[in-house]
């Protein structure tokens, strides 16, 4: 039977979950209780606030005995996340539902930010009806705006409450389901482009279809890259196409598509087969052009769109982004590959292009090499543009080389 994880606030929402385990029990499924009450000793929990203290690596009594609240909170979103990460791993669990307001869902955030993709995760929030980012992150969690305040049960919160707990049972029974049934989809993998890299990109998604996989693309823009690495976290991923790493330039400088500091690392981390370019690593995204900050005053632009402006990297900066992604390379567990396209790395960087700079573009690839050299990272040279035939399907070729190498039963 599947089972789903109810957490929250015991010591304040006593109530509420009362109603919410009874009805997830009417709905066919089990329950098993979380507290993350900052005094909670509940008699509800079947995992008390003890021991998610614990979890996140905390003495339970020096933690109490301080009487911070936000430190409390974030020990308690921390061991939440510990608790149902692992349970979700042994299959214990197969759903995690939340209710409450900032508080209680400033703790339920991490904790489902922590489940991969694909599982059942679901919050009820009095703050799912603004910018919900905090609370989502990359994974797919939904939302549902309480519309009133969770405090107690009356004739609005039964209604949203018990649209809650009738979903999230019947997404935790489909994904126990799944869970126990025989795979037998087309391995994925994550593809990286934006509008500068397409061509390219479009190549290799067609190699790599016509070779058997299921192609997923992630448009550069800072979320796209938090997706793919989550992905590549929760083990959905066989392989990373990366050509479109252009989100490191936004992280270095200051732009406005950062996928932050770990882009380009779980892939490493996991071991997860990669090939790796340097698309649009010539640019830096702003908003409109007034939006560009004062200290940029000078450097060469483009207005892409009425939205889009872009600035040309320097030599140094694209050295330091070769410097960067040299070291997370050379870091990673599994087998992992870099095309350099010695021609130019976006539509606008080629020759006579508006952004063509050979010399910048000599700075990053100098640091590939020197930064790669003597690793088990293999890098390749291409006398090509990043969008010029051939090159988007070099790259595809070789992960379903790294791919079949590391698992040969694929077909």
């Amino acid at each position: 039977m599947a089972t789903v994880a109810l957490l929250g606030t015991l010591d304040t929402k006593d109530e509420e979950y009362r109603w919410l385990t009874k009805r997830l029990i009417e709905h066919g499924v089990d329950v098993l209780t979380i507290d993350v009450g900052s005094f909670s000793r509940s008699p509800l929990a079947d995992i008390s606030s003890d021991e998610v203290i614990r979890e996140a690596g905390e003495d339970v009594q020096a933690l109490r005995a301080h009487h911070d609240r936000g430190e409390m909170m974030t020990v308690m979103g921390r061991g939440a996340a510990a608790v149902v990460r692992r349970l979700a791993e042994e299959g214990g669990i197969h759903g995690l539902l939340a209710v409450g307001g900032s508080g209680g869902s400033s703790v339920a955030a991490p904790a489902m930010q922590a489940l991969p993709v694909g599982f059942p995760k679901l919050l009820v929030s009095t703050m799912a009806s603004g910018d919900v980012t905090p609370y989502v992150g990359e994974v797919d969690s939904t939302l549902m705006y309480s519309v009133v305040d969770v405090a107690g049960i009356n004739s609005i919160s039964e209604m949203v409450m018990g649209n809650a707990a009738a979903a999230i049972a019947a997404m935790a029974k489909v994904h126990a389901e799944r869970s126990t049934s025989t795979p037998d989809g087309k391995p994925h993998i994550g593809l990286t482009m934006f509008g500068l890299t397409t061509p390219a990109a479009d190549e290799a998604r067609e190699t790599l279809t016509a070779l058997g996989y299921e192609v997923l693309v992630f448009h550069a823009t800072g979320s796209g890259g938090r997706a793919m690495e989550k992905l590549v976290e929760s083990g959905l991923l066989a392989g990373v196409c990366d050509l479109t790493t252009t989100e490191l330039c936004d992280d270095l400088l200051g732009g406005v598509l950062s996928a932050g500091p770990d882009r380009l690392e779980m892939a490493g981390v996991k071991g997860v087969p990669q090939v790796v370019s340097l698309g649009a690593l010539d640019m830096v995204n702003f908003g409109p052009e007034d939006t560009v900050p004062e200290k940029f005053a000078g450097r060469h632009f483009i207005v892409h769109n009425p939205t889009v402006t872009l600035m040309r990297t320097t030599e140094s900066e694209m050295r330091e982004l070769g410097r960067r992604i040299a070291g997370k390379l050379a870091k990673a567990t599994g087998p992992t590959e870099v095309f350099i396209p010695l021609r130019g790395v976006s539509g606008i960087d080629v020759e006579n292009g508006p952004f063509r700079d050979a010399d910048a573009d000599a700075g990053l690839f100098d640091e590939i090499r020197a930064g790669l050299e003597g690793t088990h990272v293999m890098v390749h040279e291409l006398d090509q543009a990043i969008n010029d035939p051939g090159f988007g399907r070099s790259a595809a070729e070789a992960l379903h080389r790294l791919i079949t190498r590391t698992t040969p039963d694929h077909t």
